[in-house]
């Protein structure tokens, strides 16, 4: 019998012990792979969704909360501002391109953006049906938001006001659907894209007073792009300073955000390190107690002709079936929790969590629960090797 068969067996003898452990290992390994999933994801996330967006320019107020409402669509606005920011940005000789954004109002918790076609083309969009928009009220609707709600190009929608379900609904003002995007794992699947001007269209029909002539028009925020690296000494200090608006730095503000989120993935992460320490605690309490108890049979295999390194091999064979065992029950367990997450959650599936996409780092986190099961054997499969056969079959 190989010593892999006999380490199995020896394990389903104390079943019971064996299966504490295993599960013990199991959630640190499941509780580490679930935050390398997550973080991997938001991480990416992040970067995706604000490549080439340099600078963004809303109302003043939080930095953090400008940039989690203007690119990620994570937070409410810090406010709105005029209209004609927009042209005044285009024309400055350090910016190559300004998208606006107009937010106020959602369908079905997903929220309705104006802006222009340069905002899809900056996402790369690509048309599943349809066209994109080119008048008021006609609207394009990102993969999840077409899939969640069965809209498609020729169906009507009202949105409701605000960017959380439950809002008053703008029924005098219904959108047109004219086109649905290809999903393109960006911010845009998860938005409604229309024209700035169907913004204001719509909450001129909500005022009581009718529709209002002349009156000055606002956004709430503009994505930048510089023209020359120059730009980002400059630019950010002279909106900040010199005008009621603020600027904040996509690049400054993640980083910001990472190192907050970061803090508490590590806390977390070390739980899980704990627990699989733990689990390797147990492996050498169950070992050490078993050899005490399988010293006669240790001997016994000796005097049949068994080395001294089979003997140590059978050692470490218990231990490195329990923690490969445990490391893939743990990485399977940890996937499925990511994939229920994503699905029960609508956050965490917006910052792209999934358990169909497995980390490089699963590697090392499978041989760190090995290498774990490794050390735990390590002083029981040593001092079987130094059984010596006489003394002990004379001592039993």
């Amino acid at each position: 019998m190989s010593v892999w068969r006999l380490g199995f067996a020896y394990l389903c003898d104390r079943w019971l012990n064996s299966v504490l452990l295993l599960l013990l290992l199991a959630l640190g390994i499941a509780t580490i792979t679930l935050l390398l999933l997550f973080d991997g994801a938001m991480r990416e996330r992040l970067a995706r969704d604000a490549r080439g967006i340099d600078l963004v320019v809303g109302a003043k107020g939080s930095p953090l909360q400008l940039l989690l409402s203007a690119v990620y669509h994570l937070d409410v606005p810090t406010g709105n501002i005029p209209a004609e920011t927009a042209t005044r940005l285009a024309a400055h000789p350090m910016v190559s391109k300004v998208i606006p954004l107009a937010l106020g109002d959602s369908l079905a918790g997903f929220r309705i953006v104006g802006t222009d076609h340069g905002y899809a083309k900056h996402y790369g969009a690509v048309l599943a049906e349809g066209r994109l928009w080119n008048s008021e009220l006609e609207a394009v609707l990102g993969a999840d938001v077409a899939r969640a709600t069965g809209l498609g190009p020729g169906d009507s929608f009202i949105g409701s006001h605000g960017l959380t379900p439950g809002g008053p609904a703008h029924s005098q003002a219904p959108y047109r659907v004219v086109g649905v995007l290809s999903p393109s794992a960006s911010v845009l699947d998860r938005l409604v894209l229309t024209a700035v001007q169907s913004i204001w269209e719509v909450h001129d029909h909500h005022e009581t007073v009718g529709k209002r002539e002349n009156i000055p028009r606002e956004i709430t925020a503009l994505l930048v792009a510089y023209r020359t690296p120059l730009a980002a000494v400059r630019l950010p200090r002279e909106i900040n300073v010199e005008t009621a608006m603020q600027a904040a730095s996509p690049a400054l503000e993640m980083a910001r955000l990472l190192n907050l989120v970061g803090a508490a993935l590590r806390t977390l992460r070390g739980f899980g390190v704990l627990l699989i320490v733990t689990a390797g605690l147990g492996i050498f309490v169950a070992l050490t107690t078993a050899l005490r108890e399988r010293r006669q049979d240790i001997a016994i295999l000796r005097s049949l002709g068994a080395s001294r390194m089979r003997v140590l091999c059978l050692m470490l064979s218990e231990a490195l079936s329990l923690s490969a065992a445990g490391g893939v029950a743990g990485l399977a367990l940890g996937h499925i929790a990511a994939e229920t997450l994503a699905g029960l959650m609508p956050e965490a599936r917006a910052m792209g969590l999934t358990g169909t996409v497995a980390r490089p780092d699963e590697l090392y986190l499978m041989a760190f629960a090995i290498g774990i099961g490794a050390l735990a054997a390590l002083l029981p499969a040593l001092t079987a090797y130094r059984t010596e056969v006489a003394a002990t079959l004379s001592s039993g």
